[in-house]
């Protein structure tokens, strides 16, 4: 067994691959708690898929592809609000046009990228384990630095903003600021993830640990601690598996993710299907047989 967790250590690009997996299972988890509590889970995915086109750019003018991802990231997320502030249009229309669009542009840009170049940019849609840097190492230990440290520094402030946006903005916080910021935060966060789990799945990450722990703890910031921890623990098993079944390390990761939700919906001491199963499946299912019933006696 210590042989088993020992050997993949020995090469350097596990190290560096474990050590960003572990920020960003972290960084995930405290940014997607607030994502989760204000219902903006498909905010996440819209800018995930939408710095598409800022990696493709970026390696078009040969800068850092995390700088073009971030832009195209916060750009992407700017443009939802401005349409959703400047038509009837909802939010969630405005989501799915600009994300459409922006992951549009960001294929059609990588493919012409390709004619010409022998590289892989499609790697970001499902992470590389093999493509972590020591440069993305030290991008994703910033990001996380500056992730960690705003949540932390405005905590007090989001906190109020997530659960009473009405009452922040009447007792004179900026909440159009705070609003900006936490986007700001989630573009870091999605960028921090793009060798790790990639842009496809990024949104998984974000959520799915937010939303184990919810399962289990009732305040907010337990809920961003054990999220972190269940982040973390995912991260570094899902790395494992990519290593020992040559798997993609996005897909690996959240799969783990998600067997630890299972779990907690399941066994959950307050939420559990089988631990409460008043609230699980056998009253679900008889409410479903009395709808079906229903329906087909209106028929007759």
């Amino acid at each position: 067994m210590l042989e088993i967790l020992i050997e993949p250590l020995q090469y350097g690009f596990m190290q560096r691959s474990l050590m960003t997996a572990i920020l960003v299972g972290i960084i995930c988890a405290v940014v997607g708690s607030y994502l989760m509590v204000q219902r903006l889970a498909l905010l996440g995915e819209s800018v995930s898929h939408s710095v598409l086109p800022g990696v493709a750019i970026a390696f078009i003018l040969g800068v850092d592809i995390f700088l073009g991802a971030f832009i195209a990231g916060v750009i992407s997320a700017v443009m939802i609000a401005w349409v959703r502030t400047r038509s009837p249009v909802k939010e969630d229309a405005a989501m799915g046009i600009i994300y459409s669009a922006f992951f549009s542009l960001g294929i059609t840009l990588i493919t012409i990228v390709q004619k010409n170049n022998k590289i892989d940019l499609l790697h970001f849609l499902f992470g590389n384990i093999l493509g972590v840097t020591t440069r993305d190492v030290i991008n994703t230990s910033v990001i996380a630095v500056i992730v960690v440290g705003a949540i932390a520094l405005l905590y007090k402030e989001l906190l109020f903003y997530t659960f009473d946006p009405e009452g922040a903005q009447a007792s004179g916080l900026p909440i159009n600021l705070l609003d900006f910021g936490l986007i700001i935060l989630m573009s870091l966060t999605i960028v921090a993830s793009l060798t790790t789990v990639g842009l496809a799945l990024v949104v998984a990450l974000l959520i799915t640990p937010g939303a184990t722990a919810y399962l289990l703890v009732k305040r907010l910031h337990q809920m961003m601690i054990l999220g972190a921890v269940i982040g973390v623990l995912a991260s570094i098993s899902g790395m494992y598996l990519s290593y020992y079944f040559n798997i993609p390390s996005g897909p690996a990761i959240v799969m783990v993710a998600f067997g630890f939700f299972m779990l907690a919906f399941l066994f959950s001491p307050t939420h559990g299907v089988l631990t409460h199963p008043s609230r699980g499946p056998g009253l679900a299912q008889s409410q479903i047989w009395q709808e079906i019933r229903g329906l087909l006696a209106t028929k007759k």
